[in-house]
């Protein structure tokens, strides 16, 4: 019948669409679609995408493997062509095709994907960088020594096997595995609704804490942290924080910080490199190093002068920087802004008893722990069924050797095997004559009413014996074959009786692995910044802190300083660099110094009334003849903004390390260039912006000269003041001196401009700010070398806003005054030039004066150069007394 057509519609066969005789069935197509996604998603995630618990590996990865053993590539065997292998896998146990097949060999053969890998492969397997293999009819592979260790013992019944997809041969469910290869190699894999991504582990650590967890089953997860660090990935790189090891290990999931491994190198030029060596897990460093150059090009991080990459087999990667760029910087934006730190999500999701199931430390290990347990039960059954087969043979030897005549003529007598075997058969001893051969009768099962009859097996294996079999020596071998089987029969059968046996068992054989294959530790495990202690990582040592007027900075360690005498010509403390005579420039000189410890926090206070923290070891540590480097790579200056004054804050630990330094009492002195002076406590600078606050409003044409830390005044409720708290000294450039007590200046808020300190004449101008302390004395010199000591018992106590007493008679000899210092006898100071030299002298050897005097040569000065400021200087043990001992570094739980 011709189709029929609607105008509007498809053409309408009449054929039917079901053959008569076909039964048709309705359904709910929401049903069977629901139906058959889920059997196609069970199938992925048990069959295909998740790693077993047991034995670590998915069935494609299984597969290969149990190939290559089928071909015996073993390590002491020839590599076979990978197309070999891939062949067989498809064609035997794995129908995907080869092109599919390959890619996962290759994985199990690459060093930085895999941390102990499992095949040993031979031509070109790619490269870390993200070049391809070469195709497999090229390359060539065996197993490895622990790819190998997977399937031992497999031929001794401890795993089950199934048929392969046509059911024409078996392949195991799972591996033995000898190696707990979950931890150890990780594994990652995307299933219908679920993923796997684990992270590798140091072999030799996950033994131990398997062997821990076995000798104390209720070890908790800190306790295992002790022995399993955490993640040991195969490129190296570092993991930054303990907090997400912790939480992957109880829980299964977890999240971790990765960083490469950096180091800054020195180069002849005074310039300085970096030098990536390390990736982190997963990161292709080719791409890395396209991403730096495209971040450079778009001046997002600038500093750097040259890019190349000279990695060989091992990464390298090698950014030239610009002179005086700060190394931290650069590290800090690549850090920031490539690959170079990356996340690794853990999520131990593994199909355990034929589920899905997101395992933590401890779960992982007593999967394998039970895993194992019943690898050895079975292969202990299976050593003792062999076993008791070789027994019962070698019983019917000893039966038949003892009655030898009498055998021989039953043998002779009969007229062939078949009647020779059943006059064997009916052969029978009594037990007494048995066990007087030595024949030890274990099972009661082999008694007749009391008699000991052959088996089937004991009879043939009579019939098959050899002439020489007879020799008395065969004779003796046969007792002692089967002396020695009893024993193992024993030993076996107290395996299968004692719990304790099977673990011990466990132990033995993961420490023999461990002996014969385990290496060191790859991944570097350290504390985030966030959990990280700094009195846990740096050595706290005293150090002096330079800046040159050029913008210069450094610490150099005190140590390299050495003391001399009044007068004497001093060493070169910092190189400074020269102007240029066609611009008329004036050298470099050292501005500013000033001694910490490694520990503490540094405030820089600018001429403009702003204020930076820093903590003192963030500062470029350079060798004491070196330039330092610019102030602008480490603070956000301003234009014409210098540092005024550097505040040493002792950094403090609560009980639980807690930091307590902003918590502390004290207040913070300023004083300007036109006598104004403000008090601020130290708790309105717990919160300083990297980009820095005000910490004084500073009037037009004035300048904040210098601050000081103190201990605060205190006043009652109703007004009267109960400590005065310290008094200060105002000295200036003409020599003129005001002293009172700093309870004279109210507390203010950062923002507050401060109130008159001192009355100045209209040339002059404040120089210095001391604060006294008992026991000491005023320190001041002039910029022609010429100082004194004063004790400050000749400063009398005036009204804030005078206009002072004089503290230096000051002319032509001694030039104006250049700075002020409160001393004691033990203490040393450092005399800093304009033309950058410095001498280390001990204040008990400036000579005490009155305050109308001009005092004595403090250090002989080349003809056109001036003092330019005075500095104390911290000793080693004065360091160690104010800051306390260094800490040992942080130790890993």
């Amino acid at each position: 019948m011709p189709d029929t057509k609607d105008e509007n519609s498809l053409p309408i066969s009449n054929t039917p669409l079901f053959a008569a005789n076909e039964k048709v069935a309705k359904i709910n197509v929401a049903d069977e679609i629901k139906n058959s996604f889920l059997d196609y998603s069970m199938s992925v995630i048990i069959s295909r995408a998740l790693p077993d618990v047991r034995d670590g590996l998915k069935p494609s990865q299984r597969r290969i493997l149990f190939a290559m053993h089928d071909l015996s590539l073993y390590p002491n065997r020839q590599h076979r062509k990978c197309a070999k292998i891939c062949g067989d896998t498809s064609g035997n146990y794995h129908p995907h095709g080869e092109a599919v097949i390959y890619p996962t060999l290759v994985h199990m053969a690459q060093p930085w994907a895999m941390r102990e890998r499992l095949i040993d492969g031979q031509g070109n397997f790619g490269s870390i960088e993200g070049d391809p293999p070469a195709a497999m009819r090229y390359t060539e592979a065996r197993m490895t020594h622990l790819g190998a260790a997977l399937m031992a013992d497999m031929e001794k019944d401890t795993v089950d096997f199934v048929p392969n997809y046509d059911e024409t041969s078996k392949e195991p469910t799972v591996f033995p595995a000898a190696f707990p290869n979950l931890l150890v190699n990780g594994g990652t894999g995307i299933a219908v609704g679920m993923a796997t991504n684990m992270a590798p582990h140091n072999l030799g650590e996950v033994i131990d804490g398997i062997c821990a967890q076995i000798d104390d089953p209720t070890i908790t997860v800190p306790q295992l942290m002790k022995y399993i660090k955490g993640p040991d990935f195969p490129t190296g790189c570092m993991v930054c924080g303990l907090e997400g090891i912790k939480k992957y290990f109880a829980t299964g999931r977890g999240q971790i910080k990765m960083r490469g491994k950096v180091d800054v190198e020195q180069l002849k030029n005074g310039r300085e490199q970096i030098v990536i060596s390390t990736v982190p897990f997963n990161v292709n460093p080719a791409q890395l190093e396209e991403r730096i150059a495209e971040l450079v090009n778009e001046k997002i991080i600038g500093d750097i002068s040259a890019l190349r990459n000279e990695s060989d087999e091992n990464t390298r990667i090698v950014i030239e920087l610009k002179r005086d760029a700060s190394p931290k910087v650069v590290i800090n934006n690549l850090y920031n802004h490539t690959s170079l730190e990356s996340s690794f999500a853990v999520n131990a999701l593994a199909i355990d008893h034929g589920r899905p199931k997101t395992l933590g430390l401890k779960d992982l290990i007593n999967a394998y722990i039970e895993h194992r347990r019943e690898v050895i039960m079975r292969r202990t059954r299976f050593e003792l069924r062999k076993a008791e087969e070789r027994a019962e043979t070698l019983e019917g030897y000893l039966i038949a050797l003892s009655n030898m005549d009498e055998f021989i003529r039953i043998i002779r007598s009969s007229a062939n095997r078949e009647e020779a075997r059943i006059k064997l058969l009916a052969f029978d001893f009594n037990r007494q004559q048995v066990e007087q051969i030595g024949i030890l009768i274990r099972d009661e099962a082999r008694l007749t009413n009391g008699r000991y009859a052959f088996s089937e097996a004991q009879a043939n294996a009579i019939l098959d014996l050899r002439l020489y079999q007879l020799t008395g020596l065969e004779i003796d071998k046969v007792r002692a074959e089967y002396t020695a089987l009893i024993e193992r029969i024993k030993d076996l059968l107290d395996i299968l009786a004692k719990e304790s046996r099977v673990l011990e068992i466990i132990k033995a054989e993961l420490r023999e692995i461990k002996e014969k294959y385990a290496t060191p530790r790859m991944t570097d495990l350290v504390p985030d910044e966030g959990e990280m202690a700094l009195e846990d990582l740096i050595t706290n040592e005293g150090v002096i802190i330079t800046i040159t007027h050029g913008g210069l900075i450094k610490r150099t360690n005190v140590s390299s300083y050495r003391a001399q005498r009044r007068g004497g010509k001093g060493v070169i403390g910092m190189a400074t660099r020269e102007g240029s005579a066609a611009d008329g420039d004036k050298d470099d000189f050292i501005e500013h110094l000033f001694s910490a410890g490694t520990h503490d926090y540094l405030m820089f206070f600018t001429n403009s009334g702003r204020v930076f923290v820093e903590r003192v070891h963030e500062i470029p540590d350079m060798a004491r003849a070196s330039k330092g480097r610019s102030i602008a790579n480490l603070l956000e200056l301003k234009a014409e903004e210098k540092i005024a004054a550097l505040i040493r804050i002792v950094s403090k630990n609560g009980p639980n390390k807690e930091d307590q330094t902003w918590t502390q009492s004290g207040e913070l002195f300023f004083a300007t260039q036109q006598g104004t002076v403000k008090k601020t406590s130290l708790a309105d600078f717990a919160n300083v912006r990297k980009g820095g606050i005000i910490a004084i409003s500073i009037e037009p044409g004035d300048t904040l000269i210098d601050v000081k830390l103190t201990r605060g005044s205190k006043v009652e409720a109703d007004g009267t003041v109960s400590d005065p708290g310290e008094d200060v000294v105002l000295i200036t450039r003409e020599g003129m001196s005001i002293r009172f007590a700093e309870s004279n200046v109210r507390s203010m808020g950062r923002n507050a401009t401060g109130v008159r300190g001192i009355n100045l004449e209209k040339t002059d101008a404040v120089v210095a700010l001391a604060v006294l302390v008992p026991d000491a004395t005023l320190l001041v010199a002039g910029e022609n070398g010429i100082g004194k000591r004063t004790d400050f018992g000749e400063y009398r106590v005036q009204s804030r806003g005078g206009k002072g007493i004089i503290t230096m008679k000051t002319n032509d000899k001694t030039g104006g005054v250049v700075g002020a210092l409160t001393v004691r006898d033990n203490d040393e100071i450092m005399l800093i030039t304009e033309a950058g030299q410095m001498v280390r002298i001990s204040v008990k050897d400036i000579r005490e004066a009155g305050r109308n005097t001009q005092g004595v040569k403090l250090i002989n000065l080349e003809a056109g150069d001036k003092l330019q400021a005075i500095s104390p200087v911290i000793s080693e043990e004065k360091e160690e007394a104010e800051t306390g001992d260094a800490i040992e570094p942080l130790k890993q739980e």
